[in-house]
């Protein structure tokens, strides 16, 4: 599923993890196969970049291969 098909009502959440406002259709992107919802992109690129760099972060680290398979 592409972010461009991710419908509103298929979120997981009603608000924004990051301001608590309601999410908006605009919002949405992808987490561990989930649709997860933001009030406005700028909170969900901040979302996508926290992800990326703890990913990384891991990923140079000795994690143990059932860490690493967590998605």
């Amino acid at each position: 599923m592409s972010n461009d098909t991710l419908r509103i009502e298929d979120a997981v959440n009603e608000t924004c993890p990051w301001s608590g406002k309601p999410i908006a259709a605009d919002s949405l992107t992808l987490y561990r196969g989930e649709v997860v919802g933001f009030c406005n992109p700028g909170c969900r690129d901040k979302f996508a970049a926290a992800i990326d760099h703890f990913e990384k972060a891991l990923a140079k680290r000795d994690v143990p291969l059932i860490a690493k398979e967590m998605d």
